[in-house]
Order: C-alpha cells, then sequence, then structure tokens
C-alpha cells in the first residue's frame, strides 16, 4: 500500500511541494508567522467561549487550552492563520504547541488530541488555500507544531530524588505518535519540533517521526527544529550548548535547525550564529518581542524587532525568519518588508562530512588532526570491581564519584557498562544515567552505551540527550540482526562500534579483521545510510604474550588492519580496548603500563583514534626504561619468542616497592631544578611544595619569586609540551602535570603578593587607590568558550599580576560575548584568548570577527598549546582591524604587553608584528600546491556586497565633476607630507625593532649614525632643489561620474550619464578563503554603486609627478661621475612625488570631493592610511593589470595636460610618478587580487576585447596555471 499523502493546494504532488520549499531557501528567506498565543490572549476569551457547545459539562477548567479553540471556535483560528499570511508569512503553525496526550492530560482532555491535531491541520490548510487563491504565484504552507510538553525527560522534578524522571522517553514517544498522526491525517506540509527546552523530549519527538516514516504509513516531509536558549549562558534547560543541541538532532536531517523563544533578537543573535556556523542545514529563527516587562508583556514594536531581526539576515545568518512571543501579524510584516530582500543564508560544509561529531552537554569534535581520544574504562562493572561492588549495593552517589574521576583525569568519553549477573542492567544503566544527567562536570562529555545486550543499549540511549556511542554491534547474529539494531541506533542519534565479528567468530589475522569491517561498513553505508564518520571499529585487540604461539602476533594483526581500513573505509574510526593487551599479565602494573604505552604509540600511528583505557594508568613512552622498552617492542610486534619469559623475569626482578624505592631515591638526590622537572613531566605532587620553597629560598638563582616560575616551572612545563606533541604523553598525563604545576604556583602567589604590595607602599599607593594610578594596564584573559583548560592562562595572569598589570581573569568556558562585555566594562588595554584544545582554535577565530564587528579597538593576545604563530597570523589576524599576536609563552607576555602600551614602542611593534605576519600568510598560501579556487560565477555570488539603498551607503556627491590641472606646483607645500621610511629603504638602511622607523631610526645601534648623516646630507639637497628650482612637479585630479557594471567600472561623458567614455576593468578575487571565513570575494567594483540601482556615482584618479628636471639633473652628476647625488636627487623626487599624491588625494576628501570637509589628520594618520576611502595603483594587488593606466591616460588627456607619458611598457615617464584611482565610499578597502584561473582570464580578455595571450603577458604572475 502506497504511503499516506495530502497535497498542498497549487501543486500536484506532495514531493512537489517539498522540492518547491526546498528550493526556495536557497532563493530567498522564508517566513513563519508569529505568536498564536498573544493574538488568542487579544480575544479576551471566558471560559465558556473555551467550552463551547461541546464541552459544556465538562469537568475540568478549559480557559487557557489555547488548542481547544481549533473545536470550539475555529473561525477565530482561522482568521489568525490569515491575519498572518497577510502579513508576509510562507509558513502558518497549527494550533497544537500543547497537542499531545501528555499536555491536555492537565484538561482531561487525552481524548481528542488526534481529532484537535487533525482539526487543527485542515483549518491552516484551509487558510493556506484562500490565500493562494489570491496570491497564486506564492504558495503557503502549514507546520504542524509539536511542543515539548510540560515534562523532562532530563530533569527531575525531586530535589530529593534526582533520578527520578516523571515521564519516559516511551511515554513521550507514544505522545507524539498520536499528535503526529492527527497532523499528517490533516495535511502539514512541514513538522515543526519547537521550543525544545530538553533535547532528550525532542529526540523522542523525532524518533516517533522518523518510526512512522520508516514505517511507510507516511509520505515523508520536511521536518524543522527549533531549540530555546534559556538566557545568555547559551544553554537550553536541560543544559546543553547551542552547538551540542544540534549535534544531538542532525541524525534526523531536518530541512531546517535554529532558535525560537526565550529571548529577543538582541539576545539571541550570538546563539543563532553559533548554530549558523555548525550546521549544513538551513537556519530558522523566530524570537521574542524583545524580553517581557515586570508584567510578562512584551514591549517591543514591530518596528523596533524588524531592526533587530534584519541583523540576522543581513549577516546571512538565516534562512526562515518569524516571530514567538509577543510578536503578532503587525511585527511578522514589518520583519518581512525588512529582510525580504536580503539574500538567504548560504550553508558552509557539513562538519560530519568530515569529522565524527558527538556530544553531553557539549560538542565533541574528532578529526583526523586530533589527538588520541581518551575513553573513561572505569564505570564499567565488568573492569572495575569498585565501580560494580557501588553500584550493586546501590551506592550511586559514590558510582557517579568515579565517573567524575574519570573526566577530570581526562576522560573525553565515558565507557558505561552495566553487564553484571547479579545487576539489572536496564534499571541500573537508566538509573545510573539520569543521575549523571544532574552532574554537569560528567555530563558534559559524550557517553558510550556499553552492553552485549541490547535491551540494556536502548535503555542508555533513551535517558542521554547528547549523541552518545553505542558499543557495540556485530554481524555475529546475522545480517538481519546486524542491520536491524544500526537502524534503531541512527534512529536514537547514535554513533556505533562495530566488533570485528561476523557469523563464524572473532576475526583474529589482519585480512579477516578488515574483511569483517568492510562488510559491515557497506552494509551500513549502503542499507542503512550510516554516516561513516559515525562508524568506530573494534578489530578486536587481542592478548599477546600468552605462552601460545599462535597469539604471539595479535598486536601486528591489529595494528595493521588498522592501517588498511583506515586507508580503504574513508571516515571509519578505529578504537579497542586497551588493557586486553596485557590481560596474561595481571597485577604486573608496570609490566602492564609499559605495554600500553608501547602499543598506543605505534597503534595511534596507524590510524588507532581512540581507546577505553584508564586515563590515570599509563606510562610515558620516552620514561620506559631501555630494558623494559626493548622486551615490550619486541613482544608487541613479535620479534622475539622469549618476549613472554622476559617480561615475566622482568616483572619478578622489578617488583613495585623496589622501583619506586629506587626511583624516589634516584631522583630526590638530584638539583632543585632537576626535580621539580621531573615532578612535572611524571605528574608527582607529593614534594612539589617543598621543592618550589627550595627554589624561591637561592635568591641568587631566583631573586624574585616569579622568577621560579619563569625559570625551572616552566622549563619542566616546556618538556611536557615536547612530549604531548610528540605523541609520547597523552592528555590525562598533561592534566596530572598541569596539577603539579598549579600547587606550585599556589604555592608562590602569597610572596608574588606581598612582593606587589610593597612595591605599592615604595610608590605611595594602596589597593584602594584609583586602577589607572596603580597600574601600568588592565588585562582581560579568559580561556574560550568550549575548553576549561587554565593553566597556561593562570600562569600569564601570575606573570602580569607580578609585573603591576591589572589582570581581570574571566576564567574557562568563557562565551565570545562575555569577553566582549568584560573588555568594554573593564576598559581593557589588552585582551588574551587561551586554549589547549583544537576546537579552541576556531573559537578564537570568532571571538576576533566579533570584536570587529563590536568595533574594538584593543590588541589581541593569542595563547595556549594548540595554538601557533602560523596559526594566529593564516586564521585569526585577517579577521580583526587590530592587533593580534601570538604569544609563545607566559614571560613572553610582559614583553607584548609592555611594547603595546608603551607610547614609544606601539607603533613600531605592531608594524614589526604586522610584516612578520605578511610573511607568514604569504609563504602558507605560496606553499599550498593544491589551492583550491572557487568559479568566476561563485567568486562573483560572494562579493563585497553593500546595500546602496540605506541612507549612510549613498555615494558622496562631489564639489567638483570633471578635471583639475596643477601645474608648477610649489615644493614646499608637499614637504610636510613627506614620509622618509622609504628614503631609508633606498639606502638599505633597515633598523630592528625598537628603532625600525623613521625618526627612531636614528637610535639603531648599527644603522642608526649612518641614518642620521646621510638624512641631514639629505636636507641640503632638498633645500637646494627647492631653491634653486632644479625639480617641478604637475598633477591632475579627476572626479568622474560612474557606475559599476559587473566587475567594472563605466565612465560617462557627464552627469547625464548617456555617453560611455571609457571602462576601468577590474579583476575579482578567486583563491578559496578559509572556511572559517566569510570574507568577501572582492573586486574594484564592488565599491562603485552599480548601474541597476540607479545610485548615480563617482571614481577619481590622481596622476602626479615631481620628475621633471629629474633626468637632466642625474645625467649631470653622473657625468662627474658623482653617482651618490644622482641616486640621492632620484630617491627626494620620489618622496617628492609620494607627498603630492598624498596631499592631493586629501585636497580630494576635504574639498574637491567634499565627503571629509573636517578632516585634521597628522601626516602619520595619512601614511597609516586613517582616512576614508582608498587611492588603489593599477600594476598592484587590487589591480594588478598594469594596462588599465592606458584608459586612465585617455581620459585625463594626461599627457598632454601634464607632461607625464606612458612608455611602451606602461611604466611613467618621469620615473618620480604616481597615478592611482580614487574610492570614497567608507566601506571601501584594499586587497589583493592574488591567483585567478583561466575562466577568469578568458572572461576578462573577452569583456576588455583582447586576446588570452595579451592578458596573459600583462597578468603572468598571478596567474594560477602556467603558460
Amino acid at each position: 500500500m502506497a504511503p499516506f499523502s495530502t497535497v498542498p493546494a497549487g501543486f500536484e504532488s506532495r514531493r512537489e511541494a517539498t522540492e518547491y520549499i526546498e528550493n526556495e531557501l536557497k532563493k530567498r528567506i522564508m517566513f513563519l508567522d508569529g505568536a498564536m498565543g498573544t493574538q488568542i490572549q487579544d480575544l479576551r476569551l471566558s471560559e465558556e467561549d473555551f467550552r463551547g457547545d461541546r464541552f459544556t459539562d465538562h469537568k475540568h477548567d478549559l480557559k487557557g487550552n489555547n488548542d481547544l479553540l481549533v473545536l470550539t471556535r475555529p473561525k477565530a483560528i482561522y482568521q489568525i492563520h490569515r491575519n498572518y499570511l497577510l502579513a508576509g508569512a510562507d509558513f502558518i503553525e497549527t494550533n497544537t504547541f500543547s497537542g499531545t496526550t501528555i499536555a491536555q492530560a492537565d484538561y482531561g482532555m487525552e481524548a481528542v488530541v488526534y481529532e484537535l491535531n487533525k482539526v487543527a491541520t485542515e483549518i491552516a490548510r484551509d487558510a493556506c488555500a484562500d490565500m493562494l487563491k489570491e496570491t497564486p504565484d506564492r504558495p503557503r504552507f502549514v507546520c504542524g507544531a509539536i511542543g515539548p510538553t510540560n515534562r523532562t525527560c532530563s530533569i527531575s522534578p525531586s530535589v530529593e530524588n534526582p533520578s527520578f524522571r516523571n515521564v519516559t522517553f516511551d511515554e513521550l514517544v507514544a505522545a507524539y505518535t498520536v499528535q503526529i498522526r492527527g497532523l499528517l491525517d490533516g495535511g502539514s506540509d512541514v513538522i515543526l519540533v519547537e521550543t525544545i527546552f530538553d533535547t532528550l523530549n525532542a529526540k523522542a519527538a523525532l524518533f516517533a517521526i522518523d518510526t512512522l516514516f520508516d514505517d511507510g504509513v507516511y509520505e515523508r516531509v520536511p521536518v524543522f527544529v527549533s531549540g530555546t536558549i534559556v538566557d545568555q549562558s547559551g544553554r537550553t534547560l536541560s543544559g546543553q550548548t547551542g552547538e551540542a543541541f544540534v549535534t544531538s538532532v542532525s541524525h534526523a536531517e531536518p530541512l531546517a535547525i535554529g532558535l525560537n523563544c526565550a529571548l529577543g533578537a538582541n539576545q539571541m543573535r550570538p546563539f543563532v550564529q553559533n548554530i549558523s556556523g555548525f550546521t549544513a542545514k538551513n537556519v530558522i529563527c523566530y524570537p521574542n518581542a524583545g524580553l517581557p516587562n515586570t508584567f510578562g508583556e512584551y514591549d517591543e514594536s514591530p518596528e523596533a524587532m524588524a531592526a533587530n531581526v534584519s541583523v540576522f539576515a543581513r549577516e546571512g545568518l538565516v534562512n526562515i525568519l518569524g516571530g514567538c512571543c509577543g510578536t503578532t501579524p503587525k511585527h511578522i510584516n514589518a520583519i518581512y518588508e525588512a529582510c525580504k530582500d536580503f539574500k538567504p543564508r548560504v550553508a558552509g560544509p557539513d562538519i560530519r562530512s568530515q569529522k565524527m561529531v558527538l556530544s553531553g552537554l557539549e560538542p565533541l569534535i574528532y578529526d583526523q588532526n586530533s589527538n588520541f581520544l581518551n575513553i573513561g574504562e572505569r564505570c564499567n562493572v565488568a573492569g572495575s570491581r569498585k565501580f560494580a561492588r557501588h553500584v550493586i549495593n546501590n551506592e550511586y552517589e559514590e558510582a557517579l564519584a568515579i565517573a567524575r574521576a574519570q573526566v577530570e583525569n581526562g576522560g573525553q568519553v565515558i565507557d558505561i557498562n552495566m553487564d553484571e549477573g547479579m545487576l539489572d542492567g536496564v534499571a541500573a544503566m537508566t538509573k545510573f544515567l539520569n543521575l549523571i544527567s544532574t552532574e554537569p562536570d560528567v555530563a558534559k562529555v559524550p557517553l558510550m552505551v556499553d552492553s552485549s545486550n541490547f535491551a540494556v543499549v536502548e535503555a542508555g540511549l533513551k535517558c542521554a540527550q547528547g549523541k552518545c556511542i553505542v558499543n557495540s554491534i556485530s554481524l555475529k547474529e546475522g545480517e538481519e540482526d546486524f542491520l536491524r539494531k544500526a537502524k534503531l541506533i541512527k534512529r536514537y542519534g547514535a554513533a556505533v562500534v562495530v566488533m570485528a565479528f561476523d557469523e563464524i567468530g572473532q576475526a583474529a589475522e589482519r585480512e579477516y579483521k578488515f574483511r569483517v569491517c568492510e562488510r559491515s561498513y557497506r552494509l551500513l553505508v549502503d542499507k542503512v545510510g550510516f554516516n561513516p564518520n559515525d562508524i568506530i571499529f573494534d578489530p578486536n585487540i587481542l592478548t599477546i604474550c600468552t605462552g601460545m604461539e599462535e597469539h604471539n602476533n595479535y598486536g601486528v594483526e591489529f595494528i595493521e588492519a588498522t592501517a588498511d581500513i583506515k586507508a580503504k573505509l574513508p571516515g571509519a574510526k578505529i578504537s579497542g580496548g586497551v588493557s586486553n593487551l596485557s590481560f596474561s599479565f595481571r597485577g604486573k602494573e608496570t609490566i602492564r603500563q609499559a605495554m600500553h604505552s608501547v602499543f598506543l604509540y605505534h597503534a595511534i600511528k596507524a590510524g588507532m583514534d581512540m581507546g577505553i583505557v584508564n586515563p590515570g594508568f599509563l606510562t610515558i613512552y620516552d620514561e620506559i626504561p631501555k630494558d623494559l622498552l626493548d622486551i615490550c617492542e619486541n613482544a608487541l610486534w613479535n620479534r622475539d619468542p622469549e618476549s613472554t619469559e622476559k617480561l615475566l623475569e622482568y616483572a619478578q626482578t622489578h617488583g613495585k616497592d623496589a622501583v619506586a624505592k629506587g626511583e624516589e631515591e634516584e631522583w630526590r638526590s638530584h638539583p632543585v631544578t632537576e626535580r621539580l622537572k621531573h615532578a612535572l613531566v611524571k605528574g608527582i605532587t607529593k614534594y612539589v611544595v617543598e621543592d618550589t620553597e627550595e627554589a624561591r629560598l637561592d635568591k641568587t638563582k631566583y631573586p624574585r619569586p616569579l622568577n621560579v616560575i619563569e625559570g625551572p616551572l616552566m622549563d619542566g612545563m616546556s618538556v611536557v609540551g615536547d612530549l604531548f606533541g610528540a605523541g609520547k604523553m597523552f592528555l590525562p598525563q598533561v592534566i596530572k602535570s598541569a596539577r603539579v604545576m598549579k600547587k606550585a604556583v599556589a604555592h608562590l602567589i602569597p610572596f608574588m603578593d606581598q612582593e606587589r604590595q610593597e612595591n605599592l607602599e615604595k610608590l605611595g599607593h594602596t589597593e584602594e587607590a584609583d586602577d589607572s594610578d596603580i597600574y601600568n594596564g588592565t588585562f582581560v584573559i579568559a580561556t574560550v568558550k568550549g575548553d576549561v583548560h587554565d593553566i597556561g592562562k593562570n600562569i600569564v595572569g601570575v606573570v602580569l599580576g607580578c609585573n603591576n598589570y591589572k589582570v581581570v581573569d574571566l576564567g574557562v568556558m568563557t562565551p565570545c560575548e562575555k569577553i566582549i562585555e568584560a573588555a568594554i566594562r573593564e576598559k581593557a588595554d589588552v585582551i588574551g584568548l587561551s586554549g589547549l584544545i583544537t576546537p579552541s582554535l576556531d573559537e578564537m577565530i570568532h571571538v576576533a570577527k566579533e570584536m570587529e564587528r563590536a568595533g574594538l579597538k584593543i590588541p589581541l593576545l593569542i595563547g595556549g598549546a594548540t595554538t601557533s604563530k602560523t596559526h594566529t597570523a593564516v586564521k585569526i589576524a585577517p579577521r580583526y582591524a587590530q592587533p593580534v599576536i601570538h604569544c609563545l609563552d607566559a614571560s613572553r607576555s610582559v614583553v607584548v604587553v609592555s611594547n603595546l602600551l608603551d607610547k614609544e614602542l606601539r607603533a613600531d611593534f605592531i608594524e614589526e608584528v604586522k610584516e612578520e605576519y605578511d610573511e607568514i600568510r604569504e609563504d602558507h598560501y605560496d606553499s599550498l600546491k593544491d589551492r583550491r579556487y572557487l568559479s568566476l560565477e561563485d567568486a562573483r555570488s560572494k562579493s563585497h556586497k553593500i546595500e546602496w539603498n540605506l541612507p549612510e551607503n549613498l555615494p558622496p556627491k562631489p564639489n567638483m565633476v570633471g578635471h583639475k590641472v596643477y601645474e608648477d606646483i610649489d615644493l614646499n607645500e608637499i614637504l610636510p607630507y613627506i614620509d622618509w621610511n622609504p628614503f631609508f629603504q633606498v639606502w638599505q638602511l633597515r633598523g630592528k625593532y625598537p628603532n625600525r622607523g623613521y625618526p627612531k631610526l636614528f637610535n639603531d645601534a648599527t644603522v642608526g649614525e649612518e641614518a642620521r648623516r646621510i638624512f641631514d646630507e639629505a636636507q641640503i639637497v632638498l633645500r637646494d632643489l627647492i631653491k634653486n628650482r632644479d625639480i617641478r612637479a604637475s598633477a591632475i585630479v579627476s572626479i568622474l561620474p560612474a557606475n559599476a557594471k559587473g566587475d567594472d567600472v563605466v565612465i560617462y561623458e557627464d552627469e547625464s550619464r548617456t555617453e560611455v567614455a571609457g571602462v576601468y576593468y577590474g579583476l575579482r578575487q578567486q583563491a578559496e578563503k578559509d572556511k572559517e571565513s566569510n570574507d568577501p570575494y572582492m573586486c574594484l567594483s564592488d565599491f562603485i554603486a552599480p548601474e541597476s540601482t540607479g545610485i548615480p556615482d563617482y571614481i577619481g584618479s590622481i596622476a602626479a609627478s615631481a620628475g621633471f628636471g629629474v633626468d637632466e639633473l642625474a645625467r649631470k652628476y653622473e657625468a662627474d661621475n658623482d653617482d651618490y647625488s644622482a641616486i640621492m636627487v632620484k630617491a627626494l623626487a620620489d618622496r617628492f612625488a609620494e607627498a603630492l599624491t598624498e596631499k592631493l588625494h586629501q585636497d580630494m576628501r576635504r574639498e574637491l570631493w567634499g565627503f571629509a570637509p573636517e578632516e585634521s589628520l597628522e601626516t602619520q594618520d595619512l601614511l597609516s592610511i586613517k582616512y576614508q576611502g582608498i587611492r588603489p595603483a593599477p600594476g598592484y594587488p587590487s589591480q594588478p593589470d598594469h594596462t588599465e593606466k592606458a584608459t586612465m591616460w585617455k581620459l585625463g588627456n594626461i599627457h598632454d595636460t601634464t607632461g607625464i607619458e606612458l612608455t611602451e611598457s606602461l611604466m611613467m615617464h618621469p620615473g618620480a610618478s604616481v597615478c592611482a584611482l580614487v574610492f570614497a565610499h567608507p566601506k571601501s578597502s584594499y586587497f589583493a587580487v592574488g591567483k585567478i584561473t583561466r575562466e577568469q582570464v578568458e572572461d576578462y580578455a573577452s569583456r576588455k576585447n583582447t586576446t588570452i595571450d595579451e592578458v596573459e603577458t600583462w597578468l603572468r604572475p598571478i596567474l594560477s596555471y602556467d603558460v
């Protein structure tokens, strides 16, 4: 039997309607209706109105049961729908927010739930059909609305009993199934699961939806999913971040995902932006009309809300907009009018296509660049006798403490197994996972639900709102059982571990392991539709050194099978139970730790991604004694048949107590610096306080307590960092090292505080004094959102505090908006961002972009284990216009901050960093062999968009249109505009920081004296040149009517704009930008109003020379063998030409064009381009084609009016000449076109009406291909 389907008005099939919605979302922003409840409240209905004739004798009060009105006041509901459609809505929601048996139980109306949902849909459907008659070109659609119910599956209603739930997952699925049937039978075009405050409730709804569709009862319709962030923490009521929420529901493949309710548009923006950047789905957003007032009412006007919501549209964050609480048809109409012309959001690549994404309360992103993923193993009744004892004795608080310790010790995923003969596995799993959800420190990480009993697995999945891992399924029971379980796991939204078992048994050899895994992979991907990145194979880590020869090669078989799987099964991950390897050495912990570390060292290199391992039960590969290391290496690689006997012998001769005592005696005899380093590397806290104190008391080596941190403690942490980076230490060990560091620093802090207080007293200050009198500056520092690591951040804070800076520490997991708010509130001089994990790098990019958007002018420091100078230069610095500096270590932070806040050193320091980072970026992009390029069409679609109709974006009308020629210019007027830095570069006199630029160059120890001498001589020559009129200057300035046409700028004969005088042809960026970037692909034409707008615009140009007479003078000097004076004259003429151009550009801004009449910038500000607009030159990065000069010369008749000519090679003569185009728009900016493809070359040649060979000749340096 064919699936049930209703066809919306205006379409011939359900599929056609769905395709229309999908296609329309790519073309334009679509609109959802506003609040149903607000409109019903305005009707001021009585109890009798709610009852109607049908429910006159109902035993419960019914007033407030808004959903019931579809049965008792259907015309009123129809009119509300119609009003929203008239306002511009594409989608209207059914009046079924509380349309489940669970919610209707409050009114005793469970019996009418199916009817209520079906009728509600039919009313909305009628309203859409009637609207189609009035607007036949614009179909409207019904969203079947599913609210969250009035119960939560993740939170206990009882403080005394945190594991209790007043609703179960199965009860929710049953209730949602009844509602969804009614919505689909009534004809819903979309199912909208909305206002999700508990993701587990939503997962139950999505489970019910998928079951109905998958069973073939109904034809599929699109699903929208909308969560609710309850406050500025950025989390749902049940504690998930927005990104974790997206991760938890994306398995349902919704057509749109987003947020609604709880917040107004202003408050919701950062969270919508987070979701927009984290999903490839369409983004839906329908905020409240601001925040409620003291009476619970919403005061934000339609106009104000539309202005706030339009920011989402303007920034390309959304595909669907609407309103929630407090919104009315007027609000929706205002939003529609404000946003209808904006382009919809264009989604980036799906993170799930390249990475495994899991979630607890927070997301966990894993890919090939991530470090080894530690899966905590101690919450397993089969693997931990202590945990098993607590669970069997119903001591769940103690069991929960073990889970907490697993996370604290570095477990990034927690494995939970309740397979024990004395336990009811379903009940134990349910209770323990319910308790975990009350512990944020544990619930933040994803869970691995581990059981050989699939009923226990399902019990766990029904209690976890995040995206879990199921451990495990296999082909042991055949394909039918395998596929059934896999489909259910996918429906629950989990990743899966697949064991290398089949119907024959356990795969032990390399080829057998791969064969089973490949077969499983194809079934999961091809038949179930599993995301390959959510498939984790466990190719069976089997025990070696058992005394049986056939077991000796098991380690090799696993490692080689791992390499095969990674090479041939794209996306698949590898895991395993590491302790199995050494099972034959139970009780020999030194041996087992060494075996595990050796195994992991090599398995990770082969591609092993994660493992179930006790995070605190590892040793460092490089710290394994050489004799034991050799035995373990030979055992793992099956190189020595005597390995088992040698390991046993080693265990007998190196007893636990003897080893510990020997080691202690040895390292405790070392110098204190070595002891501190040893303690940090080994993670030993026992002696660290006494050793730190011993170092502190050595005033000869460490005069200040701070020196102990900067010296032996930082040295030790550097070793830890090196070992971690080389894969020879694992995250749990790094965390143990951090604890040692924290303890040592904590001991030193009181002494540093005392030192600081004494210094303040010497200066006559007290702690209560005004901060500006006490501190050298204010430093706001935070570990970014998603990261809980703070040891490095804390050390930076201590070091800066000891150097008399006020440090405002925002802690860990700090949202972007909190960092920006604190920076503004505290009047920060510098902001520092810290992070240890790879996802922190993306968050730092986001923070930099938001700082730029907020208009901050504060330098940004980047630090942390995963950060680097290259990443900072390439990925972060381009997102923020202010200085962004990577800080290698804590001691370096003092130097960086002091340089940034020193008025004398700041400019040169920033310039030094900028030049270095420019070089790093250039080297980085040059090194990319497989640089990708957008098609010209795609690049144009992502051009720099200016909303020309906005008042602030209208082009300024010039005071002069036409040309102005300057002859025989007085060189004295130009003198103040000279930039002397290039003059010294001619003579190859370059100072070193902090004495780089003029005039600080004179202080440089190496070149300062020579620079001063040559500068003084230049002043004499300069005066003579002016006095004797040996050189002359002339120029022309043009401001002409213009408009953009595609990538070109059309120049008109006059203001009538009827005849074209010429065209400046443009080149557009094509090299693909970083995935984190939303930067446009620019062309100079983007800064001129397009023809299609009908808005008149203008373009300017300057051609200037101070070179007339220079060649003659230089030849005279050369004839006298005075090359020095010849070079001097030419160098000074170049400075005059550039200075003249600077002055003319200023005259244009102030007078001729007149868009900045009040501008009063110092020369240094002019040279630093702090004015409005740009003046790019043909042949330079923004337009690398020198032939465009010919158009400028033709339009201005430049040769005849000024004497400046173009040679055959399009060089200017005299040599001391400058030309440039002038753009006035405040949003114009400099950029480099970069490499371009042959496609653009062909297009450019066609537009210029020239040959491809000619274009390739002039543009050879920027071609992305060989000619």
